[in-house]
């Protein structure tokens, strides 16, 4: 990995101190998954907090982000059928009624019949849906770029690589 001049590497953290303790005690075992792993771990915590505030600060729960979103990465007129929304959320499609409920109800989304399928609906993004979302959707990248900002760019595009590969054959699988 290359390494940015800009950003200078910090010194032990509390996972280096875990390693080392574990390394202490269990010298016949090979840790080393810890240094990874573990930080994975705790930058995720970091980043399920911070998504959870620059959601809240927008009055939405992090489900609401998920559908809003998917709705406006389709692109214009913003609409999904409740299928295309299953998938895309991985969730159950009891648990998306439920959620495309509650969205209508709170006047984010609205429920259409489907013009190709008359026993069908689609869910359409509405004006303040997507007011809502895209608000929410630059608060949450200002937030992940703070996350980042020990990073410069070229490191920050290796480990987009690195945890790529890593994720990969966990993606492939579903």
């Amino acid at each position: 990995m290359t390494t940015d001049l800009a950003a200078p590497t910090p010194g032990p953290d509390e996972v280096d101190r875990i390693v080392a303790a574990w390394r202490r005690e269990r010298a016949d075992l090979d840790v080393q998954p810890l240094e990874v792993l573990s930080r994975v771990s705790r930058l995720s915590r970091h980043l399920d907090r911070a998504r959870g505030a620059a959601f809240a600060e927008h009055g939405l729960e992090g489900w609401e982000f998920d559908v809003l979103s998917a709705l406006r990465r389709a692109g214009a007129p913003y609409e999904l059928s409740p299928g295309q929304l299953v998938t895309q959320t991985l969730v159950t499609s009891g648990t998306m009624t439920n959620r495309v409920d509650r969205l209508t109800s709170r006047g984010l989304v609205e429920r259409l019949p489907d013009p190709r399928d008359r026993r069908g609906v689609i869910v359409r993004l509405t004006d303040t849906g997507r007011r809502t979302v895209d608000d929410a959707f630059a608060g949450l990248l200002h937030r992940e770029h703070e996350l980042l900002s020990a990073l410069g760019a070229a490191d920050a595009a290796a480990l987009a690589d690195l945890l790529r590969r890593l994720v990969a054959p966990f993606d492939a699988l579903s």
